[in-house]
């Protein structure tokens, strides 16, 4: 059968990533990128819509297509910081509701609305809250003050969660092995078949251990190794090695988890 244009770009891009996929030099050179501009807090360096979000840009677009295409009803993530990556959520999900009033072409599930971000930390900074709830995108932006371990606090959570939506979790809070399994076994069963877990900061087990100097996480214990741990008996979860491979530079190798 004959492919149309769309779909020879689309065959085209893959083959292209399958060869990043096995080209050692370049993901050498991306890895030295990493290493080099961690140095620097590169991170740090960019806002979403008027506010800090610590994240790489390569990780940002893939979030976004993530979210594009699963449309969720909730996005759950668990560190806040200095709340930029909540408001590039509800920015989007107001982005995908704002289709129910455009044509059918738009691609949305018209039938869902008020899609809302739930971002739990155990330390909301006062600082940090007024710049969210100044924000216009607030009134989709949850705010739960707590470890995001706690019984308390992952039974609150899911309180926001009705029956049927499609969700999404990204965690990064606490980069120990303990406490991201632990947030893996509390919230990986809301991830929609089809939707992802995005586990941040496996990088580390990556990294030169000095990096992680003066912090509770380093090689051998940390996100990825608890990645690990959790799909030795949740074979419901695959990694998507695909998004790293495109990536190349991306602060969550193997910890792109989609649900089957």
């Amino acid at each position: 059968m004959t492919m149309n244009d769309l779909e020879e770009f689309a065959e085209t891009r893959r083959k292209e990533i399958e060869g990043i996929a096995i080209d050692e030099s370049t993901k050498t050179m991306a890895m030295g990128f990493l290493v080099e501009t961690i140095k620097h807090n590169y991170s740090y360096h960019f806002d979403w819509l008027g506010v800090p979000i610590i994240q790489y840009p390569q990780d940002i677009v893939a979030m976004q297509e993530i979210i594009w295409r699963v449309q969720p009803d909730v996005i759950i993530e668990t560190g806040i910081a200095r709340g930029g990556s909540l408001v590039f959520s509800a920015s989007m999900l107001a982005l995908i509701d704002s289709c129910e009033d455009r044509k059918p072409e738009c691609g949305m599930d018209v039938a869902r609305s008020r899609r809302r971000v739930i971002g739990v930390d155990i330390d909301i900074r006062k600082h940090n809250r007024d710049a969210l709830d100044a924000h216009p995108l607030r009134d989709r932006m949850e705010l739960i003050e707590g470890s995001s371990i706690d019984p308390d606090i992952v039974q609150l959570v899911k309180s926001h969660i009705r029956s049927g939506s499609r969700v999404v979790i990204c965690l990064d809070s606490n980069h120990t092995h303990e406490h991201v399994l632990a947030e893996l076994n509390a919230y990986a069963g809301l991830v929609s078949s089809g939707s992802y877990c995005i586990v941040f900061d496996t990088i580390i087990e990556d990294l030169p251990n000095k990096l992680s100097e003066n912090r509770p996480w380093g090689n051998g214990n940390n996100p990825k190794t608890a990645v690990y741990e959790f799909l030795k008996t949740h074979t419901e979860f695959e990694i998507d090695r695909t998004i790293q491979d495109k990536l190349l530079v991306t602060v969550a190798p193997d910890g792109y988890l989609k649900r089957l």
